[in-house]
């Protein structure tokens, strides 16, 4: 596995840091900014609709230029984006920064996963991606607590400079221990690059993805509220109970890394039924504690997880370019959108355990995207007769 694909991990790190830094930090955020709760959580939305909706337009600004001078470029914007947030003496301000870095956030992600393609042979890229996309998992299990601690002991501002500094060391790491390399055959024409989209297979797999990472996000939104007022946790066990779905995220992204590159199809298929089976087990059985965790682990082991078989289904489907990797990450972000709007819908009309039912329904709707493209491989031919040692050295000869 070349160094660079451990360098661009710690990018991705930076970049969920920052976009999980503002639910860490919603009192401390709604106090300094003379803003209430639900406004502090609009600054959520808007970092996901700037990814979903402006990433892909920076990406094709960066396309005609060399992969690594494009992470510069992006580094450059996501860390103004933060400079800003950590200076911001209003609500407004906050929110522009929020969309600066949610845009430069989700172009990065696609420059990266191309740029690991490049780097990597076939062979090897499922697990590539899978070391890049553990980037989003230490995020999650590492880079949210501890902004949310920096927040609570020095103020929210000095969490923003925390991640300003952590985007500059990254940005330092991938000039010193990334190559540079041209651009792909092909990229940078962005009517080549625009074409691929015209393959209705294409859609299936990016729908697919948006089923996988909605289901999870509809239970991971509200695993707070559901643990302490369901299942009866004291609010002080919740950090680590995320703690431990965060740890379960690492493992699973790393074993699906391992398989993504044979087996991209049936890991998606497993994957898809596992969570649904722990998503209505987690439902059914969130009164009782011991339960409640083993389901709630579960969905950390093969929700997001899913990362590397999804890339690799979207890659071989359409192409390994920056384009198609930042438009993927939107459909991604989409299921994030979606699983936590519906799931808060869900919890108004049915209470705290339908956004459990809704992730279970969108993960069985998410293996039927993927089913039609699994019963049209072809079926493995019968292994070729085995030769003895006499015949191979005769045909040798």
């Amino acid at each position: 596995m070349p160094r660079a694909v451990y360098v661009l991990a710690l990018g991705i790190f930076a970049m969920v840091t920052s976009e999980f830094a503002v639910a860490g930090l919603m009192p401390q955020l709604a106090e300094g900014l003379d803003a209430t709760v639900p406004q502090v959580g609009y600054l959520i939305t808007a970092f996901a609709a700037a990814m979903a909706i402006g990433g892909p337009l920076l990406t094709v600004a960066v396309l005609r230029v060399p992969p690594r001078r494009a992470l510069m470029v992006l580094f450059a914007v996501f860390l103004a984006g933060n400079v800003l947030a950590a200076t911001a003496t209003g609500y407004s301000t906050m929110l522009a920064a929020r969309i600066v870095t949610g845009v430069a956030s989700q172009a990065f992600f696609g420059v990266t996963v191309s740029l690991c393609a490049q780097l990597t042979r076939p062979g090897i890229r499922g697990r590539a991606i899978a070391v890049v996309m553990n980037g989003l998992m230490l995020g999650t299990l590492l880079g949210l607590p501890l902004s949310t601690l920096v927040g609570e002991r020095f103020g929210w501002r000095a969490a923003f400079w925390a991640i300003s500094a952590l985007t500059l060391a990254a940005a330092l790491a991938t000039l010193a221990g990334v190559p540079r390399v041209g651009r792909a055959e092909g990229e940078g024409d962005l009517r080549q690059e625009i074409r691929v989209f015209g393959n209705p297979r294409l859609w299936l797999a990016l729908s697919t993805s948006t089923l996988v990472i909605g289901a999870t996000f509809s239970a991971f939104s509200y695993f707070n509220p559901i643990l302490t007022e369901v299942t009866g946790f004291p609010t002080a066990a919740v950090p680590y109970l995320l703690i431990a779905y965060g740890a379960a995220t690492v493992v699973g992204n790393t074993v699906v890394g391992r398989l993504a590159d044979r087996h991209a199809l049936p890991v998606l298929v497993w994957g898809l039924l596992l969570n649904a089976l722990f998503l209505t087990g987690f439902a059914l059985l969130a009164g009782l504690p011991v339960p409640a965790v083993v389901c709630m682990t579960g969905i950390g082991l093969v929700g997001v997880t899913m990362n590397p078989a999804m890339v690799t289904r979207v890659q071989r489907t359409g192409n390994a370019r920056p384009l198609v990797n930042t438009v993927h990450s939107s459909f991604i972000t989409l299921g994030v959108i979606l699983g936590s709007s519906l799931g808060a819908v869900a919890i108004d009309t049915w209470g705290l355990r339908a956004p459990l039912w809704l992730g279970a329904a969108m993960a069985l709707t998410g293996l039927a995207t993927v089913l039609p493209e699994l019963l049209r491989r072809p079926a493995p031919g019968p292994a070729p007769a085995r030769t003895s040692e006499r015949e191979e050295r005769a045909e040798r000869v």
